[in-house]
């Protein structure tokens, strides 16, 4: 089988890994079905139960991904460590602070709340997931921007999460280069399959993300990176991922996404009538 055929496999398997988990988690939701249930922008009922069903997905696909050992490590690291804090802040948050600046602030503060434990968290397993992306020959001054760019893009990707199949749209951008013969391909299969498996969960409206899905798809897809791009991309990527945190923190990406037709319509594909 090429490389472009076990690519498309790698999303396959995904898709199916995402779609059983699940449906196992709709039967037995851990806790019970409530500790999971939020209310969206709408004001319904929906459950986090996605989050956890894409992570599992991506870690299925991972398995059979043709990426080699190191770079299979470091995506189940990254993938894993990012689901589980933002699950551990999606039913335990504490606190009233919000956002990145929020959370370093208190932090600053000696106020430790579930926002900082998941900061520091998908910071520690981005720079586990970095160090074995990179290898013995990876250096310091190489696997520090690696780190960020992985937690960095954990964070963002949940940034988007405030729409139905926002987030996992912005997932499935670099979903062309399945096809290609990149070894790093492998990895981004790993987030396209179980995001456009779960997409019509999200889109109606039945389920979200969460904190736990959002950063687990954001950190993968930053393991790709890391794999499949030089230290110049790596810095630039980082560059513009620290310019949107930032920007976030001043500006409403919703307020932008509306008021941008292009934009403001693939945001509503696929979504129910307002």
């Amino acid at each position: 089988m090429g490389l472009r055929l076990r690519h498309l496999a790698t999303a396959a398997a995904g898709a199916a890994g995402a779609r059983i988990a699940w449906a196992v988690l709709q039967r037995r939701p851990p806790g019970g079905a409530d500790r999971w249930q939020r209310i969206n922008h709408r004001g319904d009922a929906l459950t986090l139960l996605e989050g956890p069903a894409l992570a599992a997905g991506a870690l299925a696909a991972l398995a059979v991904a043709p990426v080699g050992a190191r770079l299979r490590a470091a995506g189940a690291l990254a993938v894993t460590g990012a689901a589980a804090f933002g699950v551990l802040d999606d039913l335990t948050e504490r606190g009233t602070s919000k956002g990145l600046r929020g959370h370093l602030g208190a932090l600053a503060r000696g106020e430790v709340t579930t926002g900082g434990v998941k900061i520091a968290g998908i910071g520690a397993t981005g720079l586990a997931a970095s160090v074995t992306a990179l290898g013995p020959r990876g250096r310091t001054r190489d696997v520090l921007p690696a780190a960020a760019l992985v937690a960095g893009c954990a964070n963002l990707a949940n940034l988007f999460d405030l729409r139905p199949g926002r987030a996992l749209k912005v997932a499935l951008l670099p979903s062309p280069f399945v096809v290609s013969a990149a070894p790093a391909a492998g990895l981004v299969a790993a987030v396209a399959g179980p995001a456009v498996a779960l997409l019509p969960e999200d889109l109606g409206e039945r389920a979200m993300l969460g904190d736990g899905g959002a950063n687990a798809a954001g950190a993968l897809l930053g393991v790709a990176l890391v794999a499949g791009a030089g230290p110049r991309v790596q810095l630039a990527a980082l560059g513009g991922v620290v310019a949107l945190t930032l920007a976030s923190e001043k500006v409403s990406f919703t307020k932008v996404i509306e008021a941008t037709p292009v934009l403001r319509e693939l945001d509503l594909a696929g979504r129910r009538p307002r």
